[in-house]
């Protein structure tokens, strides 16, 4: 399966975006999926992650509260809702599938196989 990134961009402190991961070659509607964002000079961080049906989220402590993870799996897409943006915000955001079908949630990147290219979001003070 391969996944896409989109929705990143420059915006001010305060403000939303909403990142999108569409899947192309075959669903994964099955399969619980990952976010996680990458800063300069700064290790892969975990942010969200949803399993296969959406029934069970995990956020990271620095997001909770203000990001929001959902699917739409008929679409084969995952959102993240991202509000009350912060400047330490600013990253590449990718999302990421796990290759096992109806199994549970991952906060680890190395729980997932299948990873898409990142789209960078730029928050500015």
């Amino acid at each position: 399966v391969q996944l896409q990134a989109s929705g990143g961009g420059l915006v001010q402190a305060g403000g939303s975006l909403r990142l999108f991961c569409a899947a192309s070659g075959r669903t994964f509607s099955n399969n619980a999926v990952g976010w996680f964002r990458l800063a300069p000079g700064k290790e892969r961080e975990f942010v969200a992650a949803i399993s296969w049906n959406g029934g069970s989220t995990s956020y990271a402590d620095s997001v909770k509260g203000r990001f929001t993870i959902s699917r739409d799996n008929a679409k084969n897409t995952v959102y993240l809702q991202m509000n009350s943006l912060k400047p330490e915000d600013t990253a590449v955001y990718s999302c990421a599938a796990n290759r096992r079908s109806y199994s549970g949630i991952y906060s680890a990147s190395n729980e997932y196989n299948y990873w898409g290219q990142g789209t960078l979001v730029t928050v500015s003070s």
